[in-house]
């Protein structure tokens, strides 16, 4: 019987438990929970009492000072990083450097003198970071991918690509700890990580050079000022202002956010369910990029926060024809339920447009699952008995820069008003 890999976990919020409940149920042959660590006693308590429910055990906890000694006593093969955002390398470089190689959730980091020290300390061990891009993995992301590969359009000259977060997940990200830019790099580093990575490989290409804009048009308090609003709170919970508004997450209705959060906050000060139109809001809710590939490729990109429905659109023109697709997903608040829903399909759809002849409907595979049926499929190549990918999905520490690399840049624009090449900020390797 083969030796199931051993795996730690650092950071135990609400993204960490799609792993370890996989970790617990279907991949439980293959793999298995030896540590957890965090800042938080009582979330690692939490995660705890789900890996006994799902007949995996409780595992020894470990308070982040005490990285090391977790490493050390338990032996992990691999590290999972789910901390917030500004911490992944800290944990990304003492892991490997501990000899571990690394899991770590997207984005890898937030800038690029953390981007470099994860380079120096994958030189220097000789060990390997994966980033969890499971959007690469979701039927019809895969599907355009193959696509573009044949040469269905021919060369792609142009994409225009649009994402919608709705006012339940996009607001979301204006309750909790991404609002404040230090933490999370704002949403063109946090959110589009994801998006500037299936461009990179849809069209298997890196970034050159980058202009962007962007703003806080819809959320914060001034913009509620602005229409009217006079009635203000800091946090929902306990506040009689915050139960007539739409915004408000109320945390002590939601059993696993209560458990996570409200129940966790007396050992940190994190609140959870801040208000959306509080201050100290340091992201932009609406973002539009111009980014120029190494391939010759333009594309125009659209980010809103606050939008109707949740998905995106996203258009390739080439010199054979044009490729449309259509994805529209369903609403969730992060852990706010059943984390399988999370992200997943309420309808999707690719057409091909090629030149001269009738545009046809492309078949997608039927996925079930969060994320657009990618999470399941993500799971498999990293828990799961290894098996060969056509497509070459699984993501390096390379791609994880050169996503967020897009981001970074765009960033550094919108503050200067300037097109920002991707080299003078990073030079990725090949």
């Amino acid at each position: 019987m083969a030796t199931k890999k051993r795996y730690a976990f650092v950071g135990t919020g609400g993204r960490s438990s799609f792993f370890y409940t996989a970790i617990a149920t279907d991949y439980h042959a293959t793999s298995c929970i030896v540590a957890l660590c965090d800042t938080n006693q009582t979330r690692m308590d939490y995660a705890n009492s789900r890996l006994t429910a799902l007949g995996h055990g409780a595992v020894p906890t470990f308070l982040a000072d005490n990285f090391d000694k977790m490493i050390a006593d338990t032996e992990p093969d691999e590290v999972i990083v789910t901390t917030i955002d500004r911490t992944h390398h800290t944990y990304i470089v003492r892991a490997l450097e501990l000899g571990c190689n690394v899991v770590t959730e997207k984005p890898m980091t937030i800038d690029a003198a953390r981007c470099l020290d994860i380079f120096s300390a994958v030189d220097r061990t000789g060990r390997a970071v994966r980033v969890t891009f499971n959007y690469r993995y979701a039927p019809h992301n895969t599907k355009v991918f193959e696509l573009l590969r044949a040469g269905a359009i021919g060369a792609v000259t142009s994409v225009h690509f649009e994402w919608m977060l709705n006012t339940s997940h996009g607001a979301d990200y204006f309750r909790r700890w991404h609002r404040d830019k230090r933490n999370s790099g704002g949403l063109l580093v946090h959110k589009s990580t994801h998006h500037f990575d299936l461009v990179n490989f849809w069209l298997q290409t890196r970034p050159l050079s980058v202009y962007a804009q962007g703003d806080l048009t819809f959320y914060g308090r001034e913009n509620a000022e602005k229409k009217g609003v006079t009635g203000f709170y800091n946090r929902a919970w306990g506040s009689e202002v915050a139960k007539k508004d739409p915004f408000a997450l109320h945390l002590e209705s939601i059993p696993t956010l209560k458990a996570l959060y409200l129940d966790a906050e007396h050992e940190d000060g994190y609140y959870r369910d801040q208000s959306v139109f509080g201050d100290g809001i340091s992201i932009e809710d609406t973002m539009n990029v111009l980014v120029r590939y190494r391939n010759g490729a333009v594309m125009t990109y659209s980010l809103t926060a606050y939008a109707p429905w949740e998905g995106f659109r996203v258009n390739f023109n080439g010199t054979g024809g044009r490729l449309e697709t259509e994805v529209v997903e369903n609403s969730y608040v992060n852990s706010g339920g059943d984390q399988s829903l999370e992200g997943s399909i309420e309808r999707r759809s690719i057409l091909l447009r090629p030149l001269f002849e009738p545009p046809r409907e492309i078949e997608i595979e039927a996925s079930k699952g969060a994320h657009g049926g990618g999470d399941n499929v993500l799971l498999q190549d990293l828990f799961g008995e290894p098996v060969t990918d056509e497509y070459m999905r699984a993501a390096s520490h390379i791609d994880g820069a050169a996503s967020i690399l897009t981001g970074i840049a765009a960033n550094k624009s919108i503050a200067t008003g300037q097109v920002l090449y991707v080299d003078d900020i990073l030079e990725v390797p090949s």
